[in-house]
């Protein structure tokens, strides 16, 4: 029971964590963005308002955005320990979160209308676990925002409108797509996570998965790290900018997976998180 006890505590933490501050790579990555923006510029005012209220809520473990959206749990479970136990610890966790930390709610209950109160309900938090390939027991967090999940976009290729065809020059133009689409209303600088396969909810998976990698890192594929860096290039060069006031900077990062396809299912998806990427790691 202590166990159980501590973990729970642990798990409440991460939430703190995640909800206050961003990950180092992403504030090196807001600094750097800022220094890329002309001097005096719309664009350099609003990153320079960003970092500094980033600082301010790291250090007064404030909430670096007050939406915070679907928690999403990637937990790796070592064999033996039973899943049940994982979800019921991290519903408590969450419970007790959003009155500690404390966290708004978003959940609401569609039958009735309701928010829960307590950012739990029908498949809320959304938890996905696999097995591990040692005995640490692990929990990956990201809070994602629900302007997020509204902007994003799912293509089946080949797509005649874009002119994208069922090839890796097609996956570029879908993102490219999406972001127009998007403009400046998921609060760039995005950080965008792709997803290529057969299926759909295969792909939205994959996209929203790749917000687990650092942004420096880059695909282990050359192909695929081409591409990454194609798209990343594309979209700077709309002009979108920090949260749609123009400049040069509308990602950050892109992050591509592929699946293999069917010969007559291609699916690409194409997600967009804004700048307060919240995510954090618990290891047991």
């Amino acid at each position: 029971m202590k166990g159980v006890l501590k973990l729970r505590d642990g798990i409440v933490e991460l939430y703190r964590k995640v909800a206050t501050s961003l990950p180092p790579d992403v504030e090196e990555a807001m600094k750097a963005s800022r220094g890329a923006e002309a001097e005096g510029s719309e664009a350099r005012k609003t990153l320079g308002g960003i970092v500094e209220g980033v600082g301010t809520s790291r250090k007064l473990s404030r909430l670096v955005c007050l939406e915070i959206g679907l928690p999403v749990f990637y937990v790796r479970v070592p064999q033996g320990l039973g899943h049940g136990d994982i979800v019921t610890t991290i519903l408590d966790a969450t419970r007790i979160a959003t009155t500690k930390v404390p966290l708004s709610s978003s959940a609401v209950d569609i039958i009735t209308d309701r928010n829960t109160g307590d950012n739990t309900g029908r498949g809320i938090p959304l938890i996905h676990i696999e097995q591990s390939p040692n005995d640490i027991l692990t929990f990956d967090l990201t809070l994602r925002c629900p302007d997020c999940e509204n902007i994003g976009q799912t293509y089946s290729l080949p797509d005649k409108a874009l002119g994208a065809g069922n090839d890796l020059e097609g996956i570029v133009k879908c993102a490219v797509d999406a972001v127009k689409r998007a403009g400046g209303k998921g609060c760039p600088p995005y950080v965008i996570g792709i997803g290529a396969g057969a299926a759909k909810d295969q792909v939205t998976a994959l996209s929203r998965k790749q917000l687990l990698r650092k942004l420096p890192d880059r695909a282990e594929d050359s192909k695929v790290a081409e591409i990454e860096a194609r798209i990343l290039g594309e979209v700077n060069a709309l002009g979108i900018g920090p949260l749609g006031n123009s400049g040069a900077i509308t990602a950050l990062g892109v992050k591509v997976a592929l699946n293999d396809r069917l010969t007559s299912s291609f699916i690409v998806d194409v997600f967009l998180s804004c700048w307060a990427l919240r995510r954090g790691r618990l290891i047991w």
